[in-house]
């Protein structure tokens, strides 16, 4: 299907009450777009003025990062992305690809504390949360607090640990906050959590079960080195004492106004609409022409379609837009779905995993 060049234009439509066959969506009708209102160019220019004026600190952070971490671009952008849109990262790959490396040199660059927690099958939540601790001179109990209380937190092969273990983390992630005794304290702000699991070794772990995972902003699936990337690491880190240090770049108060600046981004209603058809289209596949029905056990949440929205918005920011395009949403599509989406048996017995079906959504649902 022909796809029309994205021009951001005025929602006029957005509140407009469709009837039930205006939600048949195959072929998908969408709002069509409106011609710019007075003054609207100039909003979107002045959301872009914003953006340019407090994302200054984008590109060096990017090189001061890139100077010791080498060929993970993606993994250091999607890190970008979690920051300031508010969200958590579960990261799949094989060790030795730099994940501690990463996350412990962007709290460097940012000003942040970062704590890095190995998961392993005894542990007990207060290993996380912290606990209350007993003077026995004072008659009272002191509040311990866990490495949980850190801006960037590496939980490194978190299927290992037990299920309490795994939700006393995954809880915090969710209310940003943790009760000990009967006293509740608040997690410090910025606060990213990038979850590991190793996909080669299943003996002695413990699968997430998939409503948990649900928490997870973006699910990032990293590999190997090219041969250029390998050289480079060679002559970076083939000594015994590699040079891992790191400039501060920006600052947590620096992260927390881009926040503000985030949330202004203008998204086009047709760009919503396409954002709501990818999700919907892992619920009802057949209503917008595919048939892989019999592969979705469950499909995407309601969280999808926010973290979508959201992870555009901080896309956009980074690349010094006011506005999100169709593209932006396309990237991260693969990332917020993945690990949304559940396969049948039949999948299975198919060979097929939920990246696939996913990656077949994604080629289907025109681009407006």
């Amino acid at each position: 299907m022909p796809t029309q060049a994205y021009t951001p234009s005025e929602n006029g439509a957005a509140g407009a009450v469709r009837d039930a066959d205006a939600l048949k969506y195959n072929p998908i009708r969408r709002t069509p777009g409106q011609p710019p209102l007075p003054g609207q160019n100039a909003g979107i220019q002045a959301i872009t003025e914003a953006v340019q004026q407090n994302s200054g600190w984008v590109r060096p952070l990017q090189q001061e990062i890139g100077r010791v971490i080498v060929g993970q671009n993606y993994l250091v952008n999607r890190l970008l992305v979690g920051l300031l849109a508010n969200g958590h990262l579960l990261l799949e790959g094989v060790p030795g690809l730099a994940k501690t490396l990463s996350l412990r040199t962007l709290a460097g660059a940012i000003q942040a504390k970062f704590q890095r927690i190995q998961f392993t099958p005894d542990m007990l939540p207060a290993d996380i949360v912290g606990t209350l601790i007993y003077n026995p001179r004072e008659g009272t109990f002191e509040t311990k607090h866990g490495p949980i209380f850190s801006n960037l937190v590496l939980a490194d092969e978190i299927n290992r640990a037990p299920a309490k273990v795994q939700s006393a983390l995954l809880e915090a992630m969710a209310e940003r906050q943790v009760t000990l005794g009967t006293d509740t304290y608040l997690l410090p702000e910025p606060f990213l959590v990038l979850a590991t699991q190793n996909p080669i070794e299943q003996e002695g772990t413990y699968s997430l079960p998939e409503a948990q995972v649900d928490r997870f902003m973006l699910k990032l699936v990293i590999g190997y080195p090219n041969r250029a990337e390998e050289l480079a690491i060679q002559d970076s880190m083939g000594t015994t004492t590699p040079d891992l240090s790191v400039q501060p770049v920006v600052t947590i108060e620096d992260i927390l106004r881009a926040r503000e600046v985030v949330n202004t981004i203008y998204i086009d209603q047709k760009v919503r609409e396409y954002i709501v058809d990818l999700v919907l289209a892992t619920r009802d596949p057949k209503a917008y022409g595919l048939d892989i029905g019999s592969y979705i056990q469950y499909g995407a949440s309601p969280r999808a379609t926010i973290n979508l929205t959201v992870a555009s918005k901080a896309v956009a920011f980074l690349q010094g837009r006011g506005y999100v395009t169709p593209q932006d949403v396309k990237s991260l599509a693969l990332d917020v779905l993945r690990h949304r989406v559940t396969i049948s048996y039949e999948a299975e017995a198919e060979n097929m995993t939920s990246e696939t079906v996913v990656q077949r959504i994604i080629d289907t649902i025109p681009v407006p």
